[in-house]
């Protein structure tokens, strides 16, 4: 492996780069910086590996290899083929390549993929498939291209232990970053009331017990050149014991399915004993037994015009609910609307910026403790 360091690119949901960046400092990536579309740091690639292993909010971890300045295709064919690929590729392993152009002399992106795959294919040797399990990106804008290889592979939101799902699931990576902005870093108890497939209350529980993102599956970086499963698997095992909290984990839904599918996936994650899931409405929520914590939740939103007027009533439900029972405790609600959040009648503070969930855009609605 090359002792040069390279740039090393989180990808980050749009509107929670600085959240991610945050989480990448404390994670002992010390010069981690905010970028237009998440977080870039130098590093090596035991940094990749690292981040995709702990790195919580993060989409994807892209490893910079190469970039030039490029004016037109038959350019690009000739500077793709002195691209060192041997040094990341494997001639064994299928490569495809994904390209994007922006403000720039080139602006076919397939075609831009087509002659970066062909200079691969026929300078280095590689298979080229639409399929392959490891991906190129080319990013073109302003007339210079970034070669990139996406060390991740399957999306990192994808921790491996998620069989059950509900419709509109929020993202775990997401979900996290939501958690850090309540300002929740695993010492207390966390309390979701919509629960849906127990994103929240799975995310929360992980973090508090030490337990990593991307302990139970593989990565993409497993078939590059640069690995070396050795340091791999020594750098898992130095990782932290888990540890067991006081506290519980509590998620509630008036569905009774999504109780069966959240403790599915608590079991698989590993944290049914800190987690504890009941059907029930809203309204008959109760404060657990403990010390105070952090509610969160994601409710409907009433995307089409005229749904808004129905689920004002949920709002002021929860609302109340909360107001009337969780004395002590922070509450942060992720909505689209906000009418719907004021409809709660609790005391929010100043809102971030939105950010993109499904298409729409969502706000986070935080408070202090509640009176």
């Amino acid at each position: 492996m090359s002792d040069v360091p390279f740039e090393i690119f989180l990808v980050a949901p749009p509107g929670l780069e600085a959240v991610l960046c945050e989480e990448a400092r404390e994670r002992g990536f010390a010069e981690a910086k905010v970028v237009e579309g998440g977080v870039a740091f130098m590093g090596h690639w035991p940094d990749v590996w690292r981040a995709n292993l702990e790195i919580r909010g993060a989409g994807r971890v892209l490893a910079r290899i190469g970039g030039f300045r490029v004016m037109h295709l038959a350019q690009l064919d000739k500077r793709a083929r002195k691209v060192a690929w041997g040094d990341v590729l494997r001639p064994d392993v299928p490569v495809r390549v994904e390209a994007s152009c922006k403000r720039s002399r080139i602006y076919h992106a397939g075609a831009a993929a087509q002659r970066i795959e062909t200079a691969i294919a026929e300078e280095f040797g590689a298979p080229i498939s639409a399929d392959a399990a490891i991906t190129i990106k080319a990013r073109i804008e302003d007339d210079f291209c970034t070669i990139s290889v996406d060390s991740s592979g399957e999306m990192l939101h994808k921790r491996g232990h998620k069989e059950a799902v509900n419709r509109a699931p929020m993202r775990e990576t997401m979900a996290s970053l939501f958690l850090r902005q309540c300002g929740y870093g695993g010492l207390e108890p966390v309390l979701d009331p919509m629960c849906g497939s127990g994103t929240f209350v799975l995310e929360a529980a992980e973090i508090a017990a030490g337990l990593n993102p991307g302990r139970d599956r593989s990565f993409a970086f497993e078939q590059l050149a640069t690995f070396d499963a050795a340091a791999w698997q020594k750098l898992r095992a130095a990782q932290p014991a888990a540890t067991t909290p006081s506290f519980r984990f509590f998620g509630s839904d008036r569905d009774a399915g999504a109780i069966e599918m959240s403790r599915a996936n608590a079991a698989r994650a590993g944290v049914g004993e800190i987690t504890q899931f009941v059907q029930a409405k809203v309204s008959e929520i109760e404060r657990p037994d403990g010390p105070p914590g952090l509610v969160i939740v994601n409710p409907p939103y009433g995307a089409r015009i005229g749904n808004k007027k129905q689920l004002a009533p949920l709002y002021q439900a929860l609302g109340r609910t909360l107001s009337e029972r969780f004395s002590g405790w922070r509450v942060g609600i992720i909505t689209t609307d906000v009418a719907l959040a004021k409809a709660t009648g609790l005391p929010f503070k100043p809102s971030p910026q939105s950010v993109l969930h499904g298409g729409l855009r969502v706000t986070l609605f935080a408070t202090d403790e509640l009176a």
